[in-house]
C-alpha cells in the first residue's frame, strides 16, 4: 500500500525508544566489568535483534564500520521487516564502551532514523565538530575561527563574561594546544573521556548541564548523531572531515564525498526529518543509567523528533528474570 512507504515518524518513535532500551538492558549487565567488548557485543545484538521488528526498510548508513569489520549493524547492512518505508538508521549500539567498562558517566545507546537518503554517509574518520545551543543568531560561531575567537564571540552574544562560558572537549592529546588557547580566555572546560554524541547534546540544554559549547575532532558517525540529536533539540552545529591518510581519503571516497574540505552544518549532516532515541546504560547529566531493582530493569530514556520538537523522557520497567 502506498501509504505504508510514507516515513511516519510518530508512528516509528516509540518502536525507535524499545531498539535503545533492549540495547541499554543488555549492555548494562557488563556495567563495571572491564570488557569493552563484551558491552558493545551485548548492545548491538539486542539492537539489530529489535530493529528487524520494525516495519520498515532500513539501511545502516552510520554503523558499527564496514562490512568485513563488524559482523552486525556495519554499514550498509539492511535492517527492519521489508515492509514500510525507506529509512537511514544512524546508531551507536553503546556510545562509550570504555565509560561502561569502568562504570562512569554517560554512556548511552543511541540510534537516530531519518528518510531514506537524508543522512550524511560519513566515512569512519574524524571530524572537527563545533556546536552550541538554541537561540543564538546564525554563525555566532564558524569553523574559521579560532578556539578563543569562538570563546569571545559566543559571550558577547550571551551577553557574558568569556569566564562564564564552559565548553566541552574530548580530553585528547590532539587537542592540548586547543585546550591551552581556551584556558587563555579564562574560560572553564568540561573535559570528558569519551562520549561525544553526549556532549553535543549537553549544549542543547546548558542551564541544566552547565556546557555552553562543544569543540573538537572526533568520530564522523558520532557527529551524524550529534546532528541529529541537535535538529530535534535546538541549537547549531558544523562539522569538517579530517583525514590523516590515503586510505582515510579513500574510504571518503567509497562513501560519495567528494569535497573533502566541505563543511557542513547541522541540517546538511541531516537534511530531513528525524526521530532519535538515546538510553542510559550509566547515569549521567542527560538520562539516568539502567539499573536492577529486584526482578525488573528499569531505564530512562529521551526521545525526540525534529518534525515537532518533542521531547519525551521515558522510564520503562521490565522484569528481567
Amino acid at each position: 500500500m502506498a501509504d505504508k512507504q510514507v516515513f511516519q515518524d510518530r508512528m516509528l518513535s516509540l518502536g525507535l525508544a524499545r531498539v535503545s532500551e533492549a540495547a541499554a538492558i543488555a549492555s548494562a549487565k557488563w556495567v563495571g566489568r572491564g570488557d569493552e567488548k563484551a558491552a558493545d557485543q551485548a548492545a548491538v545484538n539486542a539492537m539489530r535483534e529489535q530493529l528487524n521488528l520494525l516495519d520498515i526498510k532500513g539501511v545502516v548508513v552510520i554503523g558499527e564500520g564496514e562490512r568485513d569489520e563488524a559482523p552486525m549493524l556495519y554499514i550498509g547492512e539492511e535492517v527492519g521487516s521489508g515492509d514500510g518505508p525507506g529509512v537511514d538508521i544512524a546508531l551507536d549500539p553503546l556510545e562509550g564502551t570504555t565509560l561502561t567498562a569502568k562504570d562512569m558517566p554517560n554512556a548511552l545507546t543511541v540510534i537516530a532514523m531519518a528518510p531514506r537518503g537524508t543522512m550524511l554517509h560519513a566515512p569512519d574518520v574524524y571530524m572537527d565538530k563545533l556546536a552550541i545551543g538554541p537561540g543564538y543568531p546564525v554563525d555566532t560561531v564558524t569553523m574559521d575561527m579560532s578556539p578563543k575567537e569562538r570563546v569571545e564571540a559566543l559571550a558577547k552574544a550571551k551577553d557574558c563574561r568569556t569566564e562564564q562560558i564552559t565548553v566541552c572537549v574530548l580530553e585528547r592529546p590532539r587537542h592540548e594546544d586547543m585546550i591551552a588557547e581556551l584556558r587563555d580566555t579564562g574560560c572553564a572546560l568540561r573535559l570528558i573521556t569519551d562520549g561525544d554524541v553526549a556532549g553535543v547534546m549537553h549544549t542543547a540544554e546548558a542551564e541544566k548541564t552547565g556546557i555552553d559549547m562543544y569543540m573538537g575532532s572526533g568520530g564522523a558517525p558520532e557527529g551524524v548523531l550529534g546532528a541529529a540529536a541537535l535538529k530535534c533539540m535546538g541549537g547549531q552545529m558544523y562539522g569538517r572531515l579530517t583525514f590523516r591518510n590515503d586510505d582515510e581519503r579513500g574510504r571518503a571516497t567509497k562513501a560519495g564525498i567528494t569535497d573533502f574540505d566541505k563543511i557542513y552544518t547541522r541540517d546538511e549532516l541531516v537534511t530531513d526529518d528525524v526521530i532519535f532515541a538515546a538510553t542510559g546504560v550509566t547515569d549521567g547529566s542527560i538520562v539516568s543509567g539502567a539499573r536492577r531493582d529486584g526482578d525488573f530493569m528499569e531505564t530512562e530514556t529521551i526521545l525526540m523528533r525534529s518534525r515537532t520538537g518533542s521531547v519525551r523522557r521515558i522510564q520503562y520497567r521490565q522484569n528481567n528474570n
